[in-house]
């Protein structure tokens, strides 16, 4: 499929997001609000996009962002599915229910960020000790023994 094709078939089922379609390395990319972000995510399944490639997630400072990397074998198309998530309220809903491959990459992100998947089936730490105090990738993180990098790299 070409990503014209697949913007007009996103666009289509989310014609108020459709300003928010971006292409990015070749792939499609939509944002989508937290509170619609599972169901977007079930209606690209049922699109045909059965394999997630990844999730990850980026301190902006001021918010998450949870990115989804999809991709569709029948279509042959690759696609980023975003959401924020707010500081004050980190969680966003698990994937584990549309695709199980999500379960270890949720905790992960759980693990490093503190983003908590509402509805994960075993959601606790799967890189750090249990004991471990805070979540390293967030950039409030503080450890006496990091050195921070100046700001002007």
């Amino acid at each position: 499929m070409r990503i014209e094709e697949l913007r007009e078939r996103v666009c289509a089922m989310y014609p108020d997001l459709c300003p928010l379609f971006s292409i990015e390395f070749g792939d499609g990319t939509i944002a989508v609000p937290r509170e619609r972000i599972h169901a977007a995510a079930a209606d690209l399944k049922d699109m045909g996009f059965d394999r997630l490639g990844m999730v990850t997630a980026v301190d902006r400072g001021d918010e998450f962002e949870v990115v989804y990397r999809l991709q569709s074998r029948r279509l042959a198309a690759g696609m980023f599915l975003k959401t924020a998530v707010p500081y004050s309220e980190p969680t966003v809903p698990t994937m584990c229910d549309l695709w199980p491959a999500a379960n270890w990459q949720e905790r992960e992100v759980y693990d490093l960020f503190g983003i908590i998947f509402e509805g994960h089936p075993d959601l606790r730490r799967i890189l750090l000790p249990e004991d471990w105090v805070g979540h390293p990738l967030r950039k409030d993180y503080e450890d006496e023994r990091i050195i921070r990098r100046p700001d002007y790299i």
